[in-house]
């Protein structure tokens, strides 16, 4: 009853919207239950593994929308599993950029929520809310703006995963030349399909690779194995803050891999845009507002400004932090 409500209340005519409103809505009713409880007994423990949840969550259900509303409205009778692995629309293996982007978000949010679970569940707090977690009001800003940075980054994948299979769907047009029948949307990768998931691939072993370091450094420091105040060994040599780039890395190869499907004209057919240059500007925009977003987050209001501020203060007179923030670039890495 309450699935059928749910799909009642957003039966809009867009596609798009038909899974990007639920979607957003469950970001902030997921983050608004865990700031309730977080609030009253003034702790940061489960902010980032909600914001982890939060992702997986919302992932899971944009993918699985398209089919239940499939199921209500009686177009399909199968499972899951079978309404992705189904050739009908004409081509076997259609679901395919579904899947990989979806995966990748699950093992990405897995990964990074089971990190900062452990450290903070190691350090006892995070000095992030220092100021604000005897404050209501502003420690819910912080619940309120973890919903607005899981709905931003997942744009391209909730437009993704909006797409019908329709879209995908081999023309049935009798008495057609071929070249005036419109071409589906391939199975097999574009261009943009094989930057983008590399690109995914490359962020994401180097955000592990940097958290790794960190961990390994944080460790042996607490064993008294060396005496840095600071880490500048590994990857933490070419950037000031690799995990970062890392992370806005990933984020741009699933951007690049989501905008360069729904450009195409029958993606646009699918979600019901016009296939012009707005239906175009349209999906790319909000694409691009996934690791524009991450950057502006990373770099102007919580990741680099804070560590920085932080590392300023302590260290700001010491001539080997002033070499080491000479020589390193604050994020793109110096390779060669």
């Amino acid at each position: 009853m309450a699935l059928q409500t749910l799909l009642r209340a957003t039966a809009f005519r867009s596609p798009l919207l038909r899974t990007v409103v639920p979607t957003v809505a469950l970001a902030y009713g997921i983050q608004t239950a865990v700031a309730i409880p977080s609030i009253a007994a003034e702790t940061e423990q489960y902010y980032d593994l909600s914001g982890s949840l939060t992702y997986l969550s919302c992932t899971a259900l944009s993918l699985a929308l398209p089919y239940l509303r499939a199921r209500s409205a009686g177009n399909f009778a199968g499972g899951l599993s079978e309404y992705l692995s189904a050739t009908g629309p004409g081509q076997a293996g259609w679901w395919w950029r579904h899947v990989v982007l979806s995966a990748g978000v699950g093992i990405w949010a897995t990964r990074l929520g089971s990190y900062l679970f452990a450290r903070i569940t190691s350090d006892g707090h995070d000095s992030r809310f220092d100021r604000i977690r005897s404050a209501p009001s502003k420690f819910y800003v912080a619940f309120f703006a973890q919903a607005t940075w899981v709905s931003l980054c997942l744009l391209p994948v909730m437009l993704t995963n909006s797409l019908p299979r329709s879209a995908f769907a081999l023309s049935r047009l009798q008495n057609v030349a071929p070249a005036a029948i419109p071409q589906p949307v391939s199975a097999n990768p574009y261009w943009t399909d094989i930057l983008g998931v590399s690109l995914f691939l490359f962020g994401f072993i180097f955000e592990v690779l940097a958290d790794r370091q960190k961990s390994q450094w944080s460790k042996e420091k607490k064993e008294k194995k060396h005496s840095e105040e600071f880490l500048t060994r590994g990857l933490w040599s070419k950037s000031r803050h690799p995990n970062y780039f890392g992370e806005i890395t990933l984020w741009t190869g699933i951007a690049v891999a989501a905008g360069g499907l729904l450009v195409r004209g029958p993606a646009q057919a699918g979600l019901g845009l016009g296939g012009g240059i707005l239906g175009k500007a349209t999906v790319l925009g909000m694409c691009a507002a996934s690791p524009g977003f991450v950057t502006f987050l990373l770099t102007k209001i919580s990741g680099i400004p804070l560590s920085e501020g932080k590392y300023d203060k302590k260290y700001g007179d010491r001539k080997d932090y002033q070499k080491w923030k000479r020589e390193t670039p604050v994020l793109v890495p110096k390779l060669f």
